[in-house]
């Protein structure tokens, strides 16, 4: 990954992750997501990591908040 590029979530659940890709990529902000999940003998272990880029780190954790609450 590009240094330029900052992990603003993680989660265990990766449709939860790209769900806020999605919500960032609407508004206009790219938005990366990389799965580190282990998934081997049928247990998954480990998250999903959501990245953007440096200049849209504030932006996209304002969103992400209002899609929590």
């Amino acid at each position: 990954m590009e240094k330029d590029w900052v992990m603003i979530y993680s989660n265990g659940d990766p449709y939860r992750v790209e769900i806020a890709r999605q919500v960032l990529e609407e508004a206009g902000i790219q938005a990366v997501v990389i799965d580190k999940r282990e998934s081997a003998y049928r247990v998954n272990i480990g998250e999903a990591e959501l990245y953007v880029r440096h200049d849209d780190v504030i932006m996209a954790k304002r969103l992400l908040k209002n899609l929590e609450s």
